[in-house]
């Protein structure tokens, strides 16, 4: 019998909706603007000036019109914020199941059940040792989409070599949680980002199961320069989007199947470090947030056999403030992002909303953001963004995750180790 603890539950706390990886941008802060608020003449939605005010790293200029600082937005449906629980160690994503409860991981390789209400399960094993040096560990969680009859849950982590020497590797692995919740059975891994390598950063690491059952999983490219120009080559799994069955074998009909000199696993390529991946409800369509270096955080729209151009193209700088590159944004062959960030959003996890609890919500993107210490909420119209919103300012977290619950309120994890819960009022 699984025994249910009270994890440092808190008295939840209510807030009004008025209310990058890299230290560097750890102290942005948000600086007053008199710009005076106007009306839509399209949709009457009210219109606000851009949220980012701060001076931008480099002095790129955008491809085409909207695609960065574009105008904010603010919410109107009254909502409340609730901090359910803290006490949470290095969580890093938080998914639903289909009763409604929540699966949360910890990097050290642990696994944790949450309510609604905030009580914390024990911690669940059954997992095998995870590199958890840096960004690495136990990843991403989603449950398969037969769980309540398989009770399947699919991982990312960041595996071991046999001969640790060697280093590690991006992984997806599952495994089947038991009747008395306390362990996950039979642990496989279906897939490896192949080569090993000995660091500690760029895992890429997101998963997300598509109407058919199959699963797209983003990869990194490790960060340093030996392995970022892999993330330009199809021989490899740095810098990847795959699509891969719930066996992890290629899809029928990848782009990639028949090039002798590529995996067929292999989707879209020229990525960065995507943490964050969701299929669009209303059109079907998978879509990323990706981590830029100083400046460059992106959003992208993923087609099957693009190349996203990293690091060859790209809208920001090296952390020495060099330029990536030649740099160069915009290259024949090469795919613009639909959006980025200049200063760093250092997006994480993503979700689209799809509930009609919230409709002013309905198809928005909501991002956590790391250095930033907010959740973007993300306004998108025939795949252009058209205004952006910061949530959760004041909180002053480094938002890791965040998923859409099936009650309709969003849930959200942060590196400190707390999980909130935002909702209509």
């Amino acid at each position: 019998m699984k025994h249910l603890i009270p994890f440092l539950m808190l008295a939840a706390f209510t807030l009004t909706a008025s209310c990058q990886e890299q230290a560097a941008n750890d102290d942005d802060k948000e600086t007053p603007v008199e710009t005076p608020i106007t009306e839509n003449p399209k949709d009457s939605t009210v219109v606000l000036p851009p949220v980012e005010t701060e001076p931008p790293n480099a002095d790129y200029k955008p491809a085409f019109e909207g695609q960065t600082r574009i105008n904010g937005v603010k919410t109107e449906t009254p909502y409340e914020v609730k901090l359910i629980a803290r006490g949470l160690s290095n969580p890093w994503a938080v998914a639903s199941l289909p009763d409604g409860r929540l699966v949360i991981t910890e990097k050290a390789g642990k696994l944790r059940i949450a309510s609604t209400s905030g009580v914390v399960s024990d911690a669940i094993t059954g997992f095998p040792d995870v590199d958890d040096r840096g960004q690495g560990g136990l990843l991403d969680v989603v449950a398969a989409p037969d769980f309540n009859s398989s009770r399947m849950l699919y991982f990312t982590l960041a595996e071991f070599a046999k001969n640790k020497s060697e280093g590690s590797l991006t992984a997806v692995g599952r495994g089947k949680l038991s009747m008395d919740e306390s362990r996950i059975e039979n642990f496989e891994i279906i897939f490896r980002a192949i080569p090993y390598y000995d660091n500690s950063m760029h895992f890429g690491s997101r998963i997300v199961f598509d109407k058919k059952g199959n699963i797209f999983v983003s990869t990194g490219e490790r960060s340093v320069m030996e392995t970022r120009l892999k993330a330009q080559f199809l021989d490899n799994g740095y810098g990847k989007i795959v699509y891969i069955t719930k066996d992890g074998k290629p899809v029928e009909g990848n782009p990639f199947i028949g090039n002798s000199t590529a995996l067929p696993e292999i989707y879209s390529y020229g990525h960065r470090n995507v943490q964050g991946l969701d299929i669009h409800p209303t059109t079907g369509e998978l879509w990323a947030s990706e981590m830029g270096p100083r400046g460059g955080d992106e959003i992208n729209l993923i087609k099957p056999g693009k190349n996203y151009g990293w690091p060859t193209i790209g809208y920001g700088i090296e952390y020495n403030g060099n330029k990536v590159g030649n740099g160069i944004t915009q290259k024949e062959g090469m795919e613009q992002p639909v959006y980025y960030w200049d200063p760093v959003l250092s997006p994480s996890g993503m979700t689209f909303y799809n509930s009609y609890v919230m409709p002013e919500w309905k198809d928005n993107l909501f991002i956590g953001g790391l250095s930033s210490k907010h959740i973007a909420r993300i306004v998108i119209k025939d795949n252009k963004v058209i205004g952006e919103e910061r949530l959760l300012e004041k909180e002053k977290q480094r938002f890791r995750d965040i998923e859409m619950g099936t009650d309709g309120a969003l849930y959200a994890v942060t590196d400190e180790g707390r999980l909130y819960r935002i909702y209509k009022k």
